[in-house]
């Protein structure tokens, strides 16, 4: 049975990300608001969870799930290195829109889908998504809707589309107009814009110090 909590008022949130937190460290799903759409979520080192998600999206590993992150900081502990460009654009945009590619520490725990080495990460720009990151560390997520069908902008789209496969929905309200985040790859020798979303490649590339032509 899934339960909804309100976080626009101070008590059902606190009550929320209680039970957030809570259902995460159990191995179980919850849906948060973020600054893009709603995502669906589990900790990022738990395999059972990351399957549970998958599942719940009818979706195959061959999507790999990115990871959310609450700081800065805690990028330095995923990826094998952090290189000047992806400081740059971490500095520039994050929390925000943008998420960034790089190659994960081989030393990491984890099974996000058939990722080649590689994780996707993102510092949401929403108070909700941040608490709880900041509370139970990296999470897998990706859009809590069922592949194939529109992304949820509030929690009632969510729980019509994912129901009882998630444990607890924190509404946040409505995200307005669904729009993605951007993509950069930086694991090769050349940056990629995988997707362009909110963040327009011309501002990638002023603030990666590189001509807009020169992105793949």
């Amino acid at each position: 049975m899934s339960t909804v909590y309100d976080c626009s008022k101070r008590e059902p949130r606190a009550e929320g990300l209680a039970a957030a937190a809570a259902s995460v460290r159990s191995s179980r799903l919850v849906v948060l608001p973020t600054d893009t759409v709603y995502g669906i979520g589990a900790d990022a080192f738990d395999a059972g969870a990351v399957q549970a998600l998958l599942r719940a999206k009818n979706r195959g590993p061959d999507m790999p799930v990115g990871v959310l992150v609450g700081s800065w900081s805690t990028v330095d502990g995923l990826v094998l290195g952090v290189p000047p460009q992806a400081r740059a654009l971490i500095e520039a945009f994050w929390p925000g829109d943008l998420s960034i590619v790089l190659p994960h520490a081989p030393s990491l725990q984890w099974n996000l889908g058939q990722s080649r080495g590689t994780v996707m990460l993102r510092m949401p720009l929403h108070p909700v998504a941040l608490e709880l990151l900041r509370d139970v560390g990296p999470m897998a997520v990706s859009s809590a809707n069922v592949s194939g069908r529109p992304p949820a902008a509030t929690a009632t789209e969510a729980q019509d589309q994912l129901g009882d496969s998630v444990s607890v929905y924190l509404d946040g309200g409505s995200s307005g107009e669904p729009v993605a985040s951007s993509i950069v790859d930086l694991t090769g020798d050349t940056p990629v814009i995988l997707r362009e979303g909110a963040v327009t490649r011309a501002a990638i590339a002023e603030v990666m110090g590189i001509g807009v032509e020169t992105l793949a």
